[in-house]
């Protein structure tokens, strides 16, 4: 019907049906109707009551047509279609997300308790994700499951107080905690917990350790069924025997005896609160590690228990904190030779991602490390081989980086799993550091073919003792590529000097990311490659700064990967106990931290290292190396070979304990880097590389030139083996020198006593008519200064190094 009153006129005259033609206004008012005389005037059928209130007439106050009625009804009737098409979609959502949740919780299986026991055990693999390296928490580790009526009240009002309150009366889960996990996930806020018991035993027992939304989901229908399939004792019993309270104990019955020697029937509210404690954080917060902590939260979890009507005021006030056990040795699953170390290392990269130590240790992941099983046998075959006989008191590391994405492929950082960890010792790289120095030089446009000084002994501005060779080796105008070869202290403590020790300390923090203070070990928050007051002095060309065994090979693989650097990592894949995927690394994108160029030319410099040091690899392979050696007063401390190929980066330090103590053979001599050191970096090498594809090294420098303060080319002599091409500018000299006929000098070298050398051996001084080694002999302890340049003379720090290259070597 159209819209208008029952007295209107219902058509056209004449009784006909058909519509008005489109130039006529009488629309559905009737054919008879005049149109009205102006906008503001009323038709008579408005006066009469004719058009019903809300038509186009009665709003507007002038006749219209149907075609604008019905553009007006058109625009309401879409309006309140699209609310209706919203409505239904809503609501159909709604059905189906009901559907869904329905369909889902009723095919949710809670999974048997009794399999959570296997699911805990921790398995760390080799490279290839199939060989077994360790289980963590073997065998379930140290645990006994109890009835919850052998746990006394208290300590489970305790646990209960310091994780879930509420939890007899909450329906299993938390619903703020659903919320903020999905708000932290979608804002990359915190990943905390906040979780109930319910979802905390089901998290550890049934699911993977992700903290994402996802995992959320499946913690909250796990837990809600779980709720209404077990009574609230039986989850709670559960979870008791199921969580790691630290010291390798799993279940509050292994941590009462292992904390207390109690069974955890006689726990008092006490001892529960300590156990309490442990649960969010064991390692950290056990009362031997952290004392302080772990104190100040039992008072917060006895707190938390007078509140809840658990423990009255008067018992709180009495309270003091209860005796705990010490630690006693234990290996927890972590295996007691060198791979041990390996484990460790792993453990530490998950927990610096963001993992617990519940979730690493007792949480049923699958970790694959990125250490390859041949060439960990290698590294402590070397070791093996080469220290048999040796004193005990030597301690030795082997860490070899993949130079292309920093993937740990051997890490020896001494033969027992659960002790000191050498390969993360601070000690002096000596002649191993001046690597670093020739990159800032080149970076300044001196060129490895430009000639310094390296006559011994110098005296420098920065200085007040004089800086020596090795045995009295000296090159008045040696080029940089022979300085090297030779390990000319002089030479390198005056071109840090003149580059800027800073610079050369900038270069080798970029090469190795070492960040600008220590974070760790005994030099935790000191300045790195800086004396103790902070200070870098021109002794850092010759490595008077601590660095560790895995920031030379993290070095060197810069250098080998053409300057650019990787972050080394342990840790390639993660997954849980059913092999889901956790995690999946391949190494950081890399950070071009040395120019290419420059790289290149470093390379350049130390390929003839090897074979000078009568330590060159099988077959003619070509390679780029240093030694190193520290002094202290007449003796060595430490000693060093690192080195690399384009696909391997291998560094390899012995010493003692003490950097006091020093370091000498079976024999009685003093261990040079080039000696032992050399000997198992050499084995090692040779073995892992066997069988696979030689890599070329840089045969020419790509940097010409000398823009800093060189020296003339000496005159041709008789007793000198002149290079080939000398140049005829002194302090650019266009060809490069081979470091294979460097200059003839006078020098006396000591002998390590390897006696592999016939007609050698002891610790006599031997007159040599050619250099047979690097040289760098120590001045005696020398205070640094508070700065560098001209000026009067001023102590420097002690500890100037050793270089020289024993008569008796062992040849390639």
């Amino acid at each position: 019907m159209p819209p208008h009153d029952e007295t209107s006129p219902v058509g056209p005259h004449g009784g006909s049906n058909r519509r008005p033609p489109s130039g006529r206004t009488g629309g559905g008012n009737g054919g008879n109707r005049r149109p009205q005389a102006g906008r503001g005037g009323r038709t008579s059928a408005s006066r009469s009551g004719g058009a019903r209130p809300g038509s186009a007439v009665a709003r507007s106050g002038r006749p219209t047509g149907r075609p604008t009625t019905k553009a007006a009804r058109s625009r309401k009737q879409k309006r309140r279609r699209r609310l209706k098409i919203v409505g239904a979609a809503f609501a159909g959502m709604l059905v189906l997300l009901g559907v869904f949740v329905g369909v889902v919780y009723a095919t949710t299986e809670v999974p048997d308790p009794d399999s959570v026991q296997n699911a805990q055990t921790t398995v760390v693999y080799y490279a290839d994700g199939t060989t077994e390296m360790a289980r963590l928490g073997v065998d379930g580790g140290n645990r006994t499951n109890v009835n919850l009526d052998q746990v006394s009240k208290p300590a489970q009002e305790a646990i209960l107080a310091a994780e879930n309150r509420s939890f007899y009366s909450d329906p299993g889960i938390s619903f703020t905690g659903i919320v903020r996990a999905a708000w932290n996930n979608l804002t990359g806020g915190s990943t905390q917990g906040g979780s109930t018991i319910t979802q905390q035993y089901v998290k550890n027992a049934f699911l993977t350790q992700e903290q994402t939304f996802s995992r959320k989901f499946q913690e909250l229908f796990l837990a809600i069924k779980l709720d209404n399939q077990y009574e609230k004792d039986e989850i709670l019993e559960n979870y008791l025997n199921t969580i790691y309270f630290g010291r390798n104990a799993y279940g509050i019955e292994a941590a009462a005896d292992t904390y207390f020697d109690v069974p955890a029937a006689e726990l008092t509210p006490q001892q529960g609160a300590v156990l309490a404690v442990l649960i969010r954080s064991p390692s950290n917060n056990d009362p031997e590690v952290n004392p302080e902590g772990a104190q100040h939260r039992w008072g917060l979890v006895l707190d938390a228990m007078v509140d809840e009507g658990w423990l009255t005021q008067q018992e709180r006030d009495a309270s003091v904190y209860p005796p705990v056990r010490p630690k006693t040795p234990s290996n927890l699953g972590i295996p007691s030779g060198p791979e041990g170390l390996v484990v460790q290392q792993a453990m530490a990269e998950l927990e610096a991602k963001g993992y617990t130590e519940q979730q690493v240790r007792a949480g049923g992941l699958r970790i694959t490390t990125t250490v390859e099983k041949r060439a960990q046998d290698a590294a402590g075959a070397a070791v093996a081989e080469v220290m048999e006989g040796q004193p005990d008191g030597l301690r030795q590391a082997l860490v070899a980086v993949d130079p292309h994405n920093g993937g740990v492929r051997a890490y020896h950082g001494g033969s027992n799993g659960t002790g000191t960890d050498y390969a993360q010792a601070q000690r002096q790289p000596g002649s191993s550091m001046k690597p670093y120095a020739l990159a800032t030089a080149l970076e300044q446009g001196i060129s490895v073919n430009a000639r310094r000084d390296g006559s011994s002994p110098q005296k420098f501005p920065d200085r007040e003792a004089p800086v020596r060779n090795s045995g009295g080796a000296s090159c008045g105008a040696c080029t940089l590529v022979e300085a090297m070869t030779r390990s000319l202290n002089t030479t390198f403590y005056g071109l840090a000097h003149e580059v800027g020790p800073e610079q050369v300390r900038e270069t080798a923090l970029s090469a190795t990311g070492l960040p600008e203070t220590w974070q760790g070990g005994t030099l935790e928050g000191n300045t790195t490659l800086a004396n103790a007051d902070g200070f870098t002095g021109s002794a850092i060309g010759i490595g008077e700064y601590e660095m560790r065994p895995i920031d030379q090979a993290h070095g060197f693989a810069t250098l080998a990967n053409g300057g650019v650097e990787h972050e080394p990592f342990f840790v390639t894949r993660v997954t849980d106990s059913q092999g889901a995927p956790l995690l999946e690394y391949s190494g950081d994108a890399g950070d071009q931290a040395i120019s290419a160029d420059v790289a290149n030319d470093v390379t350049f410099a130390l390929k003839g290292v090897a074979s000078y040091s009568k330590r060159a690899l099988d077959g003619g392979r070509e390679v780029a190396s240093k030694t190193g050696t520290q002094g202290q007063g007449e003796d060595n401390s430490d000693a060093w070979m690192v080195g690399y190929t384009p696909s391997l980066s291998t560094a390899v330090w012995m010493g003692n304990d003490s950097p006091s103590d020093p370091i000498v053979n079976a024999n009685g001599a003093i261990i040079y880097g080039s000696g032992l050191p050399g000997a198992i970096w050499q084995e090692f090498m040779n073995d892992v590389l066997e069988g696979t594809p030689k890599e070329d090294l840089p045969d020419r420098a790509v940097i010409r030139g000398d823009t800093g303060q060189g020296v003339p080319e000496p005159a041709p002599r008789t007793t000198e083996s002149r290079p080939s091409a000398p140049s005829t500018q002194p302090s650019q000299p266009t060809q490069p020198s081979q470091p294979s006929t460097p200059p003839v000098v006078e020098e006396v070298t000591p002998d390590d006593g390897t006696g592999t050398d016939p007609g050698t051996g002891g610790n006599n001084p031997v007159p040599q008519p050619n250099p047979p080694g690097p040289g760098g002999t120590n001045p005696g302890p020398q205070p640094n200064p508070p700065g560098t340049g001209g000026g009067s003379p001023a102590p420097v720090e002690p500890g100037q190094p050793v270089e020289p290259v024993p008569q008796a070597q062992p040849t390639g």
